[in-house]
């Protein structure tokens, strides 16, 4: 698949998770309740031990039933690790050029770091597929509102902070879809099941206007 086809994939539904944990079978069991909840994008955060061990093993087992990528990658030689490893896509915490090149050197989306508009426009001038605000928690999503009146082709992905309660509200001021961590994954699989449908059925709600013909999301139709 190409770039943007895969950057469509992920943010289909409004929402990708992030799994990071303290071992590799807690990062595995989580990423198995999250799939198994009807989440079907996912970074594995390379915080995690093994990180890149579990990547390999979801992108060969799911194939296309799920989009994995890798988080938290933050130079060049993480980035190409991770895309060796079978990831999809990758998410930085920060803005880097040269983890941008090199996803893209390999058709790997990059959605890196951004705090500012100053570091937004350098995100896009450098190719970025995706921004993701980060962290979301130091705004509002009013915030988002506002900037994207002035850069309405920033495509924007909250994450840090955002709530099952909070994630309609970034996704109606704006935002193409919003990062979760322990917000997401918590509790057992039945209470993650539930809480991952709800959450689905509200962000579609959100912004029906921006669907695709297909019924999924247009990252590049926000």
């Amino acid at each position: 698949m190409y770039r943007w086809e895969i950057t469509r994939a992920a943010l289909a539904q409004r929402v990708f998770a992030i799994v990071r944990s303290e071992t590799y079978d807690e990062a595995s069991a989580t990423a198995d309740t999250l799939l198994s909840a009807g989440i079907t994008s996912l970074e594995i955060s390379l915080t995690t031990p093994f990180a890149l061990e579990a990547v390999t093993t979801l992108t060969r087992e799911l194939g296309d039933d799920a989009v994995i990528g890798a988080g938290t990658v933050l130079d060049a030689a993480s980035a190409r690790m991770a895309v060796d490893a079978g990831a999809r896509f990758l998410v930085s915490p920060s803005l880097d050029a040269e983890v941008i090149r090199t996803g893209h050197r390999y058709g790997v989306p990059v959605f890196p770091g951004v705090a500012t508009p100053t570091e937004m426009v350098r995100a896009l001038e450098l190719g970025a597929d995706a921004l993701k605000l980060f962290p979301a928690s130091a705004h509002q999503p009013s915030w988002i509102k506002d900037v994207r009146a002035a850069l309405p082709q920033a495509p924007l992905l909250p994450t840090g902070g955002v709530t099952i309660e909070s994630a309609p509200e970034w996704i109606a001021a704006g935002a193409v879809a919003v990062g979760m961590g322990s917000a997401l994954s918590e509790g057992d699989r039945d209470t993650v099941a539930k809480r991952a449908a709800d959450l689905l059925a509200r962000l579609a709600d959100a912004a029906p206007d921006r669907l695709a013909p297909d019924g999924t999301t247009d990252p590049y139709g926000v």
